[in-house]
C-alpha cells in the first residue's frame, strides 16, 4: 500500500496541512508507534488485531470449513465487524461460488433470499463472538427454520465461528458442527485477518495465505515515523485534516470489487473514531460511478472534506469496440480500464483544482497480498489517530447502549421517552 498526501499539503488544499506541522507532528507519531508495539507486545485488548497478520491459522481455519467445501454458496449470518470483513474479501477475491450476507433484519429481504438460494448446496456461516447477538440469533433462526421446512439438514450445511462460550458455543458442541474461534482480544471490527473474514473467504477459493502475506508485509513496515510508513502517513493526516475543517472523509475507491472495502471502511473509522466529540464522519462513495452523483457536491460545495481515492495500477482490461458514432472518437482504441485511469486522474485534478483535499491510495493490483495489506494498513492507520486523537479505540459504548434499550423493548422492561413530535401526513 502506497499513500500519496501531496493533494492534502497547504498550499495546495484548504484544508491542507503544512509540512512543518506534520515534521512536528512525526514527534507524537514515534510515541504512539512505541504504545502500539507494546499494546501488541503485551497482546493487549485492541492492539491484539494487529497481531492477527501472524497469529491466524490458515490450516486450521481449512480444516474447519473442509466438511462444507462442496457448497456452491456461502450464507453467511452476522451484522458489522462480524460480516463486513468477510465480505470484503468475498466480494474483492472470490473467483468461484457465490457469497450472500444476512447483516440486517429485514423481513422483505432476508425471506426474499432464503427463497431464491439452494439451501442444500448451500453453507451457513454464522458468526457472533458473544453468541448473544439480536440480529444474528434472530436471522440465524430463520435460516434454520427454512432448511428445516425444506427437508435440509442445517446441521450438515452449518459452520459457527464464535467465543469460547454462549449460546452458538452451546449449539456446535450440542449438534457437533464444526467451529472457529473468534480471536479473543479483537474487536469485531478489527477482525477481517482472522476466523472471521477468513472463513468464508476459504470457502469460496480465495487465497487466504496470500491475504495474511499481505498483512505481515505492512505489519512489518510499521516504524516510529509517518514519513516511513503509509499507514502511519494517511492515519496522522486524518487526524490532522480534521483538527483544521475537513470534518468528513469520503472513501472512494475505483474499482467495482473494492466498493465493499468501503463499507468495511466507515464502520472502522466511525465506530473506532467517533467519541468525545471527536472523528472524522466516513463516507462511502465508488468511482467513477459517484463522480455524477456526488463529486458537484465536493467541488463545489463546502470545503469540509477530505477525498480518499483507492487505485490499482495494473489489472484485467477490456477493449473498447470501435463504432462509428459522432462525438466518440477519442474512444478510438481505448479501454475500460484506460477509461477508468482517466476518470480517476481527472477527478483527482478536479479536486485540486479548487483545493479540496485528496490523497491517493494505491496498491498494484486487486490480489489476495494486496487486499490484505489494504485492510491492515486502514487499521493500523485508524489505530494511530485514535492514539492522536486520545480516545479509546477498541471499545463502543454508543452502540452497546442502543443494543441493550432495543432488548429492554423487545422483552416489554423499556419504554423510550416520550418526545414531541411533528408529524406531516397528506389529507
Amino acid at each position: 500500500m502506497d499513500v500519496d498526501i501531496g493533494n492534502a499539503l497547504a498550499g495546495v488544499a484548504t484544508p491542507g496541512v503544512p509540512r512543518s506541522y506534520l515534521d512536528r507532528l512525526d514527534e507524537r507519531v514515534a510515541d504512539a508507534h512505541d504504545r502500539i508495539r507494546t499494546g501488541m507486545a503485551d497482546d493487549e485488548f485492541g492492539y491484539a488485531a494487529l497481531n492477527l497478520p501472524e497469529r491466524a491459522d490458515p490450516d486450521a481455519i481449512r480444516a474447519a470449513v473442509a466438511p462444507l467445501a462442496d457448497a456452491d454458496t456461502v450464507l453467511t449470518v452476522g451484522i458489522g465487524g462480524s460480516s463486513l470483513g468477510a465480505a470484503t474479501l468475498t466480494d474483492a477475491l472470490a473467483t468461484e461460488g457465490e457469497a450472500h450476507y444476512l447483516d440486517n433484519v429485514d423481513p422483505a429481504q432476508v425471506s426474499s433470499l432464503l427463497d431464491d438460494l439452494d439451501l442444500e448446496s448451500t453453507a451457513v456461516n454464522v458468526v457472533s463472538r458473544s453468541g448473544t447477538t439480536a440480529e444474528t440469533l434472530a436471522n440465524f433462526l430463520v435460516v434454520r427454520e427454512a432448511y428445516e421446512e425444506r427437508g435440509v439438514d442445517w446441521t450438515e450445511r452449518t459452520l459457527v465461528t464464535t467465543g469460547d462460550s454462549g449460546n452458538l458455543r452451546d449449539l456446535a458442541d450440542e449438534h457437533d458442527l464444526p467451529v472457529l474461534a473468534v480471536p479473543d482480544g479483537v474487536p469485531g471490527r478489527f477482525s477481517a485477518l482472522s476466523t472471521v473474514g477468513l472463513a468464508p473467504a476459504a470457502l469460496l477459493g480465495v487465497d487466504i495465505e496470500g491475504v495474511l502475506a499481505g498483512a505481515r508485509e505492512e505489519r512489518d513496515a510499521l516504524s516510529g515515523s509517518l514519513f516511513e510508513t503509509p499507514a502511519y502517513a494517511y492515519g496522522a493526516l486524518l487526524y490532522a485534516l480534521d483538527g483544521r475543517g475537513a470534518h468528513a472523509n469520503v472513501m472512494m475507491p475505483y474499482h467495482e470489487s473494492l466498493e465493499t472495502y468501503a463499507e468495511w471502511y466507515a464502520q472502522l473509522h466511525a465506530e473506532s473514531l467517533g467519541k468525545d466529540g471527536l472523528g472524522q464522519t466516513p463516507v462511502r462513495a465508488l468511482g467513477a460511478t459517484d463522480q455524477h452523483s456526488q463529486l458537484q457536491l465536493y467541488r463545489a460545495g463546502p470545503n469540509d472534506k477530505l477525498v480518499t481515492f483507492v487505485h490499482a495500477r495494473d489489472g484485467p482490461d477490456v477493449p473498447i469496440p470501435s463504432a462509428d458514432l459522432d462525438g466518440l472518437d477519442y474512444l478510438a482504441g481505448a479501454t475500460l480500464g484506460e477509461l477508468r485511469d482517466a476518470e480517476f486522474a481527472a477527478t483527482e485534478a478536479s479536486l485540486a483544482d479548487v483545493g479540496l483535499p485528496s490523497v491517493r491510495v494505491e496498491i498494484e493490483r486487486v490480489d489476495a497480498p494486496a487486499v490484505g495489506g489494504l485492510l491492515f494498513g486502514m487499521e493500523a492507520a485508524t489505530v494511530l489517530a485514535g492514539e492522536l486523537y486520545g480516545v479509546e479505540t477498541f471499545v463502543q459504548p454508543a452502540v452497546e447502549w442502543g443494543k441493550e434499550v432495543a432488548r429492554g423493548l423487545l422483552r416489554g422492561e423499556e419504554a423510550l421517552e416520550e418526545t414531541e413530535s411533528l408529524r406531516v401526513t397528506r389529507e
